[in-house]
């Protein structure tokens, strides 16, 4: 996504604020990161109601361009919804919304972060490469435990 380091961005990034909610979906939607079965609103509500995840946002100037949701389980740190508008590509501002989802983990003294990458997803999987992420071996299992049918 960027060949420009983070420390020569002009992305302010800062934790999300409500009046921020209906730009962050419009990205989300815009990087095709939303899914039928997630509601976008109510994910960014869970995340900013407690002290162990957020929704960082980065600006270029008063306009919301990068995302990130970020969170630990005390353990692991992981992120979701990594968004740069597509129009935004190549300025750095990947590199350094990861950046700042790596330093609010070390901030609450998380070591290991981790992410999941659709396995379709190439492009994706490359910048977290450029990023020193190496892909792990695991094997996921889920559950709805509202009783839904397993979603792809």
């Amino acid at each position: 996504m960027t060949d420009t380091p983070a420390s020569k961005t002009n992305l302010a990034v800062a934790a999300a604020e409500d009046a921020d909610i209906p730009s962050i979906v419009a990205l989300w939607e815009r990087c095709e990161l939303t899914r039928p079965w997630n509601d976008p609103s109510a994910d960014i509500a869970r995340a900013r109601q407690g002290p162990a995840s957020a929704v960082l946002v980065g600006r270029d100037g008063n306009t919301i361009v990068a995302t990130v949701m970020v969170g630990h389980d005390g353990h692991r740190g992981w992120v979701y919804y990594v968004a740069v508008n597509p129009d935004q590509h190549k300025k750095g501002y990947g590199r350094a919304i990861m950046a700042a989802a790596e330093d609010w983990l070390r901030e609450r003294s998380i070591e290991k972060l981790q992410l999941l990458v659709r396995a379709d997803n190439t492009r994706v999987q490359a910048f977290y490469e450029t990023l020193d992420y190496d892909q792990q071996e695991r094997v996921i299992y889920a559950k709805w435990l509202d009783g839904r049918p397993m979603t792809p």
